[in-house]
């Protein structure tokens, strides 16, 4: 037993974890500062990083830009809001979604990234040729300096492992009840589940349709793709394409995992992570993909039909994997804080 002496006030238990969320969060925002500088410089009339002959020094161009690096910048001071409201005590009060559906996009933004750009590097260092991969504009000048990508991509990679840590914690400590155990442990359909097998099986044959679609892009083929993708095909486009094939598999994999309760003995947080990470990815990327092809300027530069068919499907898929889990969630909420009062 601890005593404590009269008149004085015991200090409050620290929650486990308490200094690596702190390290986390440090990280995470600092990984943040050089994306933020760079953009605000390029707001600002900079053209740090922007060599002579790109696209982006084009006058007419510069509202557009500044309307784009803006935006850039609010995404990633964002991060930094997330990160404290994943660290603070006021974060575990606020609502559940304005927790949820930040981290879910953050980690559906961040994941092909911290896949793809690595798995680039290594397919270079293998001697694959990387094409222009969107460094090279229409023109046939450098679109940036490479040392930018090389800074901002690894920032974003230092920023999706601090913000995973930092929303697994979280996550753990306010949710963790809800997907303790096995797959085994699920309780057998019934009929308030009976639209639980349905709507897994709708969402793996949608999420068919965009995996398709990447794999023949992945494959080499040009098809429906617009005139700049198909030009600036390579290395780079194909790994890229791969990856988003395999965040499509995941989403199939985890979603009729949970539905079907097959592999049951796997922890049950296994298949629900890849629902989450898998459905993020593709659903966040075809947002992005989708508002960026408003942008365009030029015929060679606007989305074909199947690239927003494409896009769009992705995003379906996304929406219904957060409802399906939202839905999963509220079934669950009960029947894992009954699962957990026999053992206090």
């Amino acid at each position: 037993m601890t005593q404590t002496l009269p008149g004085t006030r015991s200090a409050p238990a620290r929650a486990p974890g308490d200094s690596a969320a702190r390290i986390l969060r440090a990280v995470a925002i600092l990984a943040c500062l050089p994306y933020i500088g760079l953009k605000v410089a390029w707001v600002t009339g900079s053209h740090i990083g922007i060599p002579e002959g790109s696209e982006l020094r084009d006058p007419s161009r510069q509202t557009l830009m500044a309307v784009v690096n803006g935006l850039s910048v609010l995404m990633d001071a964002a991060v930094v809001v997330l990160a404290l409201l994943l660290t603070r005590p006021w974060g575990l009060r606020a609502p559940a979604w304005l927790t949820a559906l930040p981290a879910w996009a953050a980690c559906g933004l961040l994941a092909p990234i911290m896949a793809g750009f690595p798995a680039q590097l290594a397919a270079r260092a293998l001697g694959f040729d990387g094409g222009d991969g969107g460094r090279s504009s229409g023109s046939g000048g450098t679109f940036l300096a490479e040392w930018v990508f090389g800074m901002v991509y690894g920032g974003f990679i230092v920023q999706g492992l601090a913000l995973g840590g930092l929303f697994a914690m979280y996550a753990r400590r306010r949710w963790g009840h809800l997907w303790r155990g096995r797959i085994a442990d699920l309780p057998a359909p019934g009929p308030d589940r009976a639209l639980r097998r349905p709507v897994a099986v709708v969402i793996a044959l949608l999420t068919a349709v965009p995996a398709a679609v990447h794999l023949l892009w992945a494959a080499g083929s040009d098809t429906g793709l617009n005139r700049e993708r198909a030009r600036d095909r390579g290395g780079d486009f194909a790994v890229l394409e791969g990856v988003y094939v395999l965040f499509a598999l995941l989403t199939v994999v985890g979603v009729l995992m949970v539905a079907f309760r097959a592999g049951r003995p796997v922890p049950l947080a296994v298949p629900l992570g890849l629902a989450w990470v898998g459905s993020a990815a593709p659903a966040c990327w075809g947002g992005w993909l989708l508002m960026t092809g408003l942008t365009a300027q030029s015929a060679a530069k606007e989305p074909t039909a199947l690239m927003n068919l494409t896009y769009a499907v992705q995003m379906t898929v996304g929406l219904l994997v957060l409802t399906a889990g939202g839905r999963f969630f509220r079934e669950r909420g009960p029947a894992g804080r009954a699962a957990e009062r026999p053992a206090r």
